[in-house]
Order: C-alpha cells, then structure tokens, then sequence
C-alpha cells in the first residue's frame, strides 16, 4: 500500500492536504524505509493456517475514524 494513500486518509481526518515531498527534505531511517518498495501478502499465511482476515484494511480501518476521537 502506497505511504501516500495512507497520508490521505489521515489527512481527511485532520482536514489536512496529504502532498509529496523530495526524500531530501528528510534524514534517517525513515526515508529508506518509506522509499523501499516492500510488497507483501498474507496469501501464505491464509493457505498454510487456514487464516481469513475478518477486520477491516488499513485504509477502511483509518476512514472509521476512531484514531481521530
């Protein structure tokens, strides 16, 4: 899931624009940890446990709104 569509959402929340920044603006680990692409997947964990997520994304779980309270 793209950082950004994370942002967004928050900043819906917060009546905040969500906008880009260069990854030179900022120092540390966060930046190659939020410039890595890491895709994952629970397909995996599904076949071999049996498992289904029965909670919402993170994106629908943020829209609900109780972080914001």
């Amino acid at each position: 899931m793209p950082v950004r569509e994370i942002a967004e959402a928050i900043g819906r929340h917060l009546d905040l624009p969500a906008h880009s920044l260069p990854a030179e603006e900022f120092d540390g680990m966060v930046v190659r940890l939020l410039s890595t692409d890491m895709p994952a997947s629970s397909t995996i964990t599904q076949q071999l446990l049996g498992w289904k997520p029965t909670y919402p994304g993170l994106i629908e779980d943020i829209e609900q709104g109780h972080y914001f309270v």
